[in-house]
């Protein structure tokens, strides 16, 4: 299992990588092995606000269906368009090319409320 010391964590398994105002959000590797091959992701929530802890899309495998939970509030910028045709990024490189969405952070402050690596990975 890799866990990746720049990112955050949430209890439900999502990653977060801030850059400036804006973030990544993706799941976890943790995530990514329990749920099995990844064939669908589901995110209908561009351009909307979502709140922290709020389900902004959802994630198919092949046994089971998972909501995607916001890491922190924010906008909904982008969503990784290469996962349409692949998927499976999600399961082969999780925080790297398998990234999920971009935000806008509302509120940095949320940050805090969020797992560090030794945190998350003791959780486990």
């Amino acid at each position: 299992m890799n866990f990746p010391e720049n990112l955050r964590y949430t209890n439900e398994h999502e990653w977060i990588r801030v850059e400036g105002n804006e973030a990544y959000v993706g799941i976890t590797d943790y995530a990514q092995s329990e749920l099995g091959e990844i064939v669908f992701v589901d995110v209908d929530t561009i351009g909307e606000e979502i709140a922290q802890g709020e389900v902004f899309g959802s994630i198919e495998a092949v046994k089971t269906v998972s909501d995607l939970n916001m890491p922190v509030t924010g906008e909904v910028l982008e969503f990784n368009e290469a996962l349409n045709d692949a998927p499976e990024a999600v399961n082969n490189d999780p925080y790297g090319e398998g990234w999920i969405i971009k935000i806008s952070v509302k509120d940095a402050a949320e940050l805090d409320n969020l797992l560090d690596a030794a945190a998350y990975q003791a959780i486990l």
